[in-house]
């Protein structure tokens, strides 16, 4: 898939535009990276079944962009891009992805600081030299400390969202290739957690080479690392890492486990086998010299006597020795109810977003857009709301098999006050508090600020409790007993977001208010209608953090969720 390739290109063109002071074309290149993220079809497909006017019908791309598209479909390069890359200052590219740089405070470092690169930053606050310039100071030397730590971590993981589609569309290919007759991701991708370093696949075949040779020779390969008669690693075009292994079909479940992982899991399993006089590795399970299991998992895990452990649980954290609960399954969502159209910052209308949700065979949806003080979203004020409401009455009585419920993404001011007026919270289903401002509250004021507006009777949900953005922004500060108490006495429900760049609440802090007996909410934050689709990423967290389906109240029927709610 392009679609990633593209994206960045886009989001590349924006940050250099940017730094040239060009003024509206920015937002159009990341508007329109954005939707190509959010697509779950490959974007050469749709080229290739509807040409131009088809990349010109998606949202968020204009015939200009559509056009460029087109040329990197066609030869790999977009011509502008490449000249644009001759303006911008070698190294220019990292500094934009620091979280506290935009293209004005860049432009300052180099002519001031003659600061070209992270090396240069990093060394200009060591040296304490920003704390001279205009803008800067000791909280900005700090933030800037905090943005390179995350750029690098960022630098050397991927999100599960970037390279989950990319996996499975190198799973599909891999499958359709003569002779093989198996083939599965392992490691930290079938483990889902929420960043990923490589990518391993495992291929049952009686031809390893044969295979071998063909896998290294997919369109995604960008450069062969090393290649043998069983294995290979290579190096994609988003640049990850892929590691190939070919193993037969009789050792497939203990090659599996193995490569699954995670370490800490493997290592306790095995000294458990070796206290049983069994002996464990990749190559199956034994006792003396003779494989008693090896063909599965579940084999494995059985002769071990435990249950077959789900990959999520993985993690050595007690899943070999506490009472496993039955996890939520990946189909067991009625309703999303937390979704963006473009009233605000979404890209499809209320309509296009609700077919597409009973696609999905929901039971209901909620239209969540931003409340007015997100400006920069195009957040709703009380009359454009009230005609939303309207709108949404209109096409209920169109669309039959699916119950739309209002709503909106409210913003929790600092001072804890919410940013719709009781009037109005009265007026809409779903209304759902969440933090996009003021971040560097400490602990205390940050939980009384979210308490006082989840103390509001008509608001029930905590939307992405912890307000961060993996690898790019780090978590609020809350006392979480306190909240996750607040809750639980007060019936008010937390958020585990799907968005693969937020993933929020985390694994640690949903099996932590689980103890508590919080009640969940799985939601999308969708802004188009392809984003509805990473709601696995959502109840993959919960399944990390040991969640049942009771836990999460989306999972109810409309009338037992509409109870609930109420």
């Amino acid at each position: 898939m392009k679609n990633q390739e593209l994206a960045e290109i886009f989001y590349k063109i924006a940050d250099i535009l940017e730094l040239q002071n060009v003024e509206w074309k920015p937002q159009a290149y990341r508007k329109a990276a954005r939707s190509l993220e959010s697509l779950s079809e490959p974007i050469e497909e749709i080229y290739h079944k509807d040409g131009l006017k088809g990349l010109d019908d998606l949202p968020g791309i204009g015939k200009s962009i559509a056009e460029k598209i087109e040329e990197y479909i066609k030869t790999g390069k977009i011509r502008e891009y490449e000249k644009l890359k001759k303006y911008a200052p070698k190294g220019f590219e990292d500094l934009m992805n620091i979280s506290g740089l935009g293209p004005k405070k860049i432009r300052k470092l180099y002519k001031k600081l003659n600061i070209k690169n992270v090396k240069d930053l990093q060394s200009a606050i060591k040296g304490k030299k920003l704390e001279k310039l205009f803008g800067f100071g000791e909280k900005t030397e700090e933030k800037l400390s905090e943005g390179i730590e995350l750029f690098k971590k960022r630098k050397s993981r991927f999100l599960l969202g970037d390279i989950y589609l990319i996996a499975q569309s190198l799973v599909s290919q891999i499958k359709n290739i003569k002779y093989v007759e198996r083939t599965e991701v392992a490691g930290s991708l079938r483990r889902m957690q929420e960043t990923i370093g490589d990518i391993d696949i495992l291929v049952i075949t009686k031809k390893p080479k044969e295979v071998v040779d063909k896998i290294v020779k997919l369109d995604e390969v960008k450069e062969i690392i090393a290649k043998g008669p069983t294995k290979a690693s290579v190096l994609l075009k988003n640049n990850t890492q892929c590691d190939i292994r070919v193993i037969p079909e009789s050792s497939y479940g203990s090659a599996l486990m193995y490569f699954t992982g995670n370490k800490d899991h493997n290592i306790s399993l095995r000294k458990l086998a070796i206290k049983k006089g069994y002996k464990l590795s990749e190559y199956g399970l034994f006792k003396d010299s003779e494989v008693i299991a090896s063909k599965t998992e579940n084999d494995i895990y059985k002769k071990l006597n435990f249950p077959y452990i789900e990959p999520e649980l993985r993690n050595n954290d007690g899943e070999l020795t506490e009472k496993l609960p039955k996890l939520i399954s990946y189909n067991d969502i009625k309703g999303d109810l937390h979704v963006h159209t473009n009233y605000s910052d979404g890209f499809n209308t209320i309509k296009d977003m609700v077919l597409a949700a009973k696609k999905l065979n929901y039971e209901y949806v909620a239209i969540t857009d931003h409340s007015k003080t997100r400006a920069i979203a195009h957040g709703l004020d009380d009359n454009i709301l009230l005609k939303q409401i309207n709108e949404i009455k209109k096409i209920q009585s169109q669309v039959k098999g699916i119950k739309i419920l209002t709503g909106m993404e409210i913003d929790i001011k600092a001072n804890g006050d919410v940013d719709l007026s009781d009037s109005m919270l009265k007026k809409i289903d779903i209304p759902i508090v969440s933090i996009h401002s003021s971040f560097n509250m400490n602990k205390s004021e940050m939980t009384s600020r979210i308490i006082k507006a989840l103390s509001h009777e008509n608001v029930k949900i905590f939307g992405h409790p912890t307000a961060r953005l993996i690898n790019q922004r780090n978590p609020i500060n809350i006392d979480f007993p306190r909240l996750f108490k607040f809750c639980a006495d007060n019936n008010k429900f937390l958020e585990i977001n799907s968005q693969p760049s937020r993933l929020d609440l985390n694994d640690i802090h949903i099996r932590e208010a689980l103890k508590y007996k919080v009640k969940f909410v799985i939601n999308t934050d969708s802004h188009s209608i392809d984003s509805l689709n990473y709601m696995k990423y959502g109840i993959a967290q919960a399944r990390r953090g040991w969640c049942t389906k009771n836990s999460v109240i989306n999972t109810l029927s409309l009338k037992e969720f509409l109870n609930k709610i109420k």
